[in-house]
């Protein structure tokens, strides 16, 4: 039975310091172990989905203390790659986003950023695999990730398996010599499930938008463009059954809501807003494995989306890379906001 969720991306060690240099007179600098997709993984084994998940790490002690404290947490492991040298790593001040400038990425020759091509036996992997899930991370690290990302969406697509993607642009990390558009067409198309927002739909897919909608700066608009967005991503990408568009504004002031267009209609969620923000780390990645939460439930797109975005939302209070709110909190947390 084909019911496991596979995750592929990058494990990444994340150093926090707080800035101004506390951190050395204190000899603390706090470091989450995450990645979008690991991110991801930690929420469906949370809300008891099946998952899977998949990366390149170094044979070593750390590697093997991190994979121990991740099958911990219900995750199957056995699908790890072990190879290369060194584990990708960055820095973000604490509160920071990862969008922010502040972010200092030290990920080249990682053993993912290495991975090949043929290291891989796919067959092997997707066994009990119903869905396969990556973000625009993958391909940004290398031109090899690149590769090994479309040898895995060609495996997926010749066992019939749905494919997810999350296009969560990191600007600093493309740095191989290609665009994100020179390559993400070509992934994209593979994809049942497509998350991100009209601002990542232009950069990788070149799917463009008025640029009156952010002069006018007004929810309505940003509505309009999720679905003009979605149908254009639809009629570019014919295996695409769904896009979801989140929209988060503000910094320490923050308004949050999402949309989900599915048979040709656009669902809207709720709009939350706060003025506190813990850790805005991994809320995207939260609300994607919400999508993915509903999708392996079969939920109606409506309550799909509200799931979604109450976690999403709920992430940015939470310390650390990944979520640790049940089903049953996230959906108390939906009827207290109701």
């Amino acid at each position: 039975m084909r019911n496991k969720v596979l995750c592929f991306g990058e494990l990444l060690m994340r150093f926090s310091p707080v800035l101004g240099g506390e951190w050395m007179h204190q000899n603390i600098m706090p470091v989450y172990i995450g990645g979008a997709e690991l991110n991801v993984a930690h929420a469906l084994a949370l809300w008891d989905v099946p998952v899977k998940y998949l990366t390149a790490i170094p044979d070593n002690y750390l590697s093997r203390d991190i994979i121990k404290n991740i099958a911990t947490e219900n995750i199957d492991i056995s699908a790890i790659n072990f190879s290369g040298k060194r584990i990708g790593t960055y820095y973000l001040p604490q509160g920071a986003d990862l969008k922010n400038a502040g972010v200092i990425y030290d990920r080249a020759n990682s053993s993912f950023a290495e991975l090949k091509t043929g290291m891989i036996d796919w067959n092997k992997v997707l066994e009990e695999v119903g869905l396969f899930h990556f973000s625009a991370i993958c391909p940004a690290i290398s031109e090899a990730a690149a590769q090994v990302c479309e040898e895995a969406l060609k495996a997926c697509a010749a066992k019939n398996i749905t494919i997810s993607i999350d296009l969560n642009y990191r600007s600093k990390l493309w740095q191989y010599g290609q665009q994100p558009f020179d390559v993400m067409p070509a992934l994209v198309k593979y994809c049942s499930i497509i998350m991100g927002n009209i601002w990542a739909a232009e950069t990788m897919l070149g799917i463009s938008f008025d640029e009156d909608v952010k002069a006018i700066d007004k929810k309505d608009n940003y509505l309009q463009q999720s679905k003009a967005t979605s149908i254009k991503i639809m009629q570019q990408f014919p295996n695409c059954k769904m896009v979801a568009n989140t929209f988060r504004f503000g910094d320490a002031a923050l308004s949050y809501y999402t949309t989900l267009f599915h048979q040709q209609q656009l669902y809207v969620s709720a709009e939350y807003h706060t003025n506190t923000v813990t850790d805005k780390v991994g809320s995207g990645d939260c609300f994607m494995a919400g999508l993915i939460y509903g999708n392996y439930h079969n939920n109606p797109p409506q309550q799909m989306l509200d799931y979604a975005t109450a976690a999403a939302f709920q992430k940015i209070f939470i310390t650390g890379d990944a979520t640790d709110k049940t089903p049953d909190e996230v959906k108390a947390f939906i009827q207290q906001h109701d």
